[in-house]
Parts: C-alpha cells; sequence; structure tokens
C-alpha cells in the first residue's frame, strides 16, 4: 500500500467515523487523496502580516512561506477546485492595523476573497480593528457562494499572478427541463450530455440544491431580484511593487454566458428582450466602480471596436467594476457601496412609471449609498425620497446621454440598522 493510499483510508475512515453532518476542513492536507472527504480545503499557504515573507523567512520563497501575495496567489489559482471538490479555504483575511498591510492590500485580499466565493474567515480581534477596515470585511459578507473565472490564469505578467475576474449576474434562469426540450440532438450526443451532467452533479456543487445544472452556468454566476437585468462583476489587480495602467478587453467582460444560454438550448422566452451580458447594447453601458465608487457610461462602439478597459492602479491595488447594459428609457439599478456584488444586497426592485421602489436585505446593520440610472423624460429629477419610511434625499453625480436620451445617475444614502424594524432597508422615490 502507498503512502497516498494510506492517507486515502485514514480520511475514509475519518469521514465514515464524523459522519456526513460533520464540516471536515484540511488543512495542509495533500489535495488529490481528500476529495470526496474533506468539506473545505485550505487552498493556499498561511497568509502573513506583510506582503512578501520578512526576515527571518527567506524572501526569495514567497510561493510557500506565510505571506499576503502567497496567500493571494494560491487561491487565485486554485480557484477553479471551489464547490468542484470542496469549499475553498483561503486562509484569513487580516484587518487589523498590527500587520504592515496597506489599504490597498486589504481591499484586494477582501476583494479576492470575495470573487472567488470561497469560505471567509476572520482571526483578529475585533474590538481592535478600526471601522475603515471593519467597513471592507461587510462589503463582502455575506459571500455569494459562486466562484469567479480567472481570465488571464495562466500569464506570467502581473508578477505571475491572475489579475481579471470575471462574475455575472442576472435575474433570468432556466431548468435542465427547459434545456432538454428545446435542445435538439442525436442519441450520440444526448449520451454524452447525459454522461457530462451525471459528472458535474457528482464534483458539483450549487448554493442553492447542492447539486449543479451545468448548463446554468451557476459556477460563476448568481441569480438577484426580478428587476435588476444582468450584468457583469469583473475584478482587476495591479500585483505589482508599482503604480500601473491596467487594461483589459472591454468584449472579453460582457461578450459571454447569456450566448451560453442560447447555445445550450434556453427557450427563445426565458432570454429577455433587454440586452444582459453578451448582448449587444447599443445604448452603450453604464460601468460602476465598487471600490471607488465611480460611474462612467461607455459607449457600445468600446465594444465593437474591441477597446479596452483601462484603470490606473496603485500598487497591489483592486478595483471591482460592473458593467450593465444601458437601457434610456427604464430605471435601472447601478450598483451600491454595500456589496461587492452590486445586486446581492437587493430582496426586491420595482421600478413603475412614477416610482422607484427598493427594498435592501435588511439581516445585518450596514450604512452607505445605492446608485439608480433615471430617465429624464420621467421627471425623476424633481423626485421625492423616503429611506425607511423617513424623509430621505438624493444626489445627481452624472448626466449622461444614452443615444439622444437625457437621463441622470443618482446617489441615495441609506442606513440599514438590521433589527427587523417594518420599512428597514425600504427606498422610495416618487416623481
Amino acid at each position: 500500500m502507498s503512502r497516498a493510499e494510506a492517507f486515502y483510508l485514514g480520511l475514509r475512515t475519518i469521514r465514515e467515523a464524523a459522519g456526513d453532518e460533520t464540516f471536515i476542513i484540511g488543512c495542509g492536507c495533500p489535495l488529490g487523496t481528500a476529495i470526496g472527504w474533506a468539506d473545505g480545503m485550505r487552498v493556499s499557504c498561511d497568509t502573513g502580516p506583510t506582503w512578501l515573507p520578512e526576515f527571518p523567512l527567506p524572501h526569495w520563497d514567497n510561493g510557500t512561506l506565510p505571506s499576503l501575495r502567497g496567500m493571494l496567489r494560491n487561491t487565485l489559482s486554485r480557484s477553479v477546485l471551489g464547490h468542484r471538490w470542496w469549499h475553498n479555504d483561503p486562509d484569513c483575511v487580516l484587518l487589523g492595523n498590527t500587520t504592515k498591510h496597506t489599504d490597498n492590500e486589504v481591499i484586494s485580499a477582501a476583494s479576492v476573497v470575495g470573487m472567488t466565493g470561497g469560505m471567509f474567515l476572520l482571526s483578529d480581534d475585533m474590538e481592535k480593528v478600526s471601522d475603515a477596515r471593519l467597513s471592507v470585511a461587510r462589503k463582502i459578507f455575506p459571500l455569494t457562494g459562486v466562484t469567479a473565472v480567472p481570465l488571464d490564469l495562466h500569464s506570467t505578467m502581473n508578477g505571475g499572478m491572475p489579475s481579471v475576474l470575471r462574475l455575472w449576474c442576472t435575474e433570468k434562469s432556466i431548468t435542465t427541463d427547459e434545456v432538454n426540450d428545446n435542445f435538439e440532438v442525436d442519441v450520440s450526443g444526448r449520451v454524452l450530455r447525459e454522461q457530462a451532467s451525471k459528472l458535474q452533479t457528482e464534483v458539483g456543487w450549487s448554493p442553492r440544491n447542492n447539486n449543479i445544472d451545468p448548463y446554468s452556468r451557476e459556477r460563476s454566476c448568481f441569480f438577484v431580484a426580478p428587476g435588476l437585468g444582468s450584468w457583469t462583476v469583473a475584478s482587476l489587480s495591479n500585483w505589482m511593487s508599482h503604480s500601473t495602467t491596467m487594461s483589459v478587453s472591454f468584449a472579453a467582460l460582457v461578450a459571454h454566458s447569456i450566448q451560453d444560454f442560447a447555445a445550450m438550448g434556453a427557450p427563445k422566452d426565458s432570454i429577455s428582450s433587454n440586452a444582459g451580458p453578451g448582448e449587444k447594447s447599443e445604448n452603450g453601458y453604464h460601468v460602476f466602480s465598487f471600490w471607488s465608487s465611480e460611474y462612467v457610461w461607455i459607449p457600445h462602439e468600446t465594444l465593437v471596436d474591441n477597446s479596452p478597459l483601462v484603470k490606473k492602479l496603485e500598487s497591489h491595488q483592486t478595483e471591482i467594476f460592473h458593467i450593465k447594459p444601458a437601457d434610456p428609457t427604464s430605471c435601472q439599478y447601478i450598483g451600491s457601496d454595500l456589496h461587492f456584488s452590486c445586486g446581492f444586497e437587493v430582496s426586491s426592485f420595482v421600478a413603475g412609471e412614477k416610482r422607484v421602489l427598493i427594498e435592501l436585505k435588511n439581516n445585518y446593520a450596514k450604512k452607505g449609498s445605492v446608485y439608480l440610472y433615471l430617465p429624464v423624460g420621467k421627471k425623476f429629477d424633481n423626485a421625492t425620497v423616503e429611506v425607511n419610511g423617513a424623509e430621505g434625499s438624493m444626489e445627481i453625480i452624472a448626466r449622461p446621454t444614452l443615444r439622444g436620451n437625457e437621463g441622470v445617475v443618482v446617489r441615495v444614502p441609506v442606513v440599514i440598522k438590521g433589527t427587523g424594524e417594518e420599512n428597514d432597508g425600504v427606498v422610495s422615490i416618487s416623481c
């Protein structure tokens, strides 16, 4: 019996004794032999109080020794294992000011943990963590349970670490039965599809029902409240020791996912006429930068010309972008600074002719702002705002003109008490 076989039998014995109701996490555990027996798995080296290992640790070994860079590098490169073999454990996010981490490095660590959707662990003494650092943790909690796709996994640029992660969000969903009814294949093709589906079910995991539908793209997509639409979430990171201008193909961020819905046989009526990620939006795109709370409208020609999305980032800085197809005639939820997904925080969104009603999840106390696009033609620029049932306010931060249609992007401050009171987290804008 080999050492791997002996270890495998040992883990199987532990699992059988512990039972299915016990959560088993491996730490420093050989990955291959733990498949099927561990619920969670440390996929990175230990994090540390510095970006690179410092004396007495050898600085040149920054891949396995305790350091924030090593933790992030391993978490990114092994993100594909998450929710397939187990829940990925990227090690703790260190928030305390006792480390040498800059604010940018703390935000980058939180961004990677949030985007990869594994376990979220904190080890700091919370009473000693500053409000600013604690707010970073609040903005990625709760996690969505889905795993972003690293678009440059094998790139040797940017310090040899993936710098672009992509998720997508949608209010649309289809079932496997709908796919089967609308996807015509020959017998041999159907057998292959059934085998693939069985394999995905055996090794996959879905936050909704513990089984993943290989055709719904749930691994890199999370579903949001009706009315929010569909959009791309992408993080861009600078892992180098100096500031630089980062760029990524705009088409690579939006030309995906919804096309897969159609390609996999989704019924046409399940795909809204409104443009989603991957569909051409003649009216351009709303782009919201989460960490900096900046908004910009990008014209459709940017996608046609294959122009890049460009952002100057400081050393070890990360920004998360939300790219949503613009609709000049409808009220649209642009995002918020409450949750990195800019959608997971919303339980209901209803936009009528004279009123926009948003119900934010009020499980936890949070403070921030929501951002909306309002068509000027509906006279929302002179609207009445209510937050939590009391008089609120809004500030116009942009006036984009979408194909000749004027509109405004507004910021509405909100405070969620998290006490379960009536109207807690409810935002109403009436004209």
